[in-house]
């Protein structure tokens, strides 16, 4: 299966063993991956950012903007 197209369950799961895939081993950065909210390296935590795709950050900054309005509002 093309890694690009559609990944199944095994890429997903590959990419997400793979060290390379993980800076300093908390950042998930895989260009490859298009899912803004993959699974911490250690799943069962939650999930994480895939710090690769633009969708990603934007939606974390969003996040943090939103929060820091609702903070602000709650002075």
């Amino acid at each position: 299966m093309d890694e690009d197209n559609k990944p199944n369950k095994e890429t997903f799961e590959r990419w997400h063993r793979d060290p390379s895939n993980w800076i300093w081993g908390i950042f998930y950065f895989n260009k490859k991956d298009k899912r803004i909210f993959p699974p911490k390296r250690l799943s069962y935590f939650g999930w994480t950012i895939n710090f690769a795709n633009p969708y990603s950050v934007l939606t974390f900054l969003v996040l943090i903007l939103v929060i820091l309005i609702v903070m602000k509002q709650l002075k």
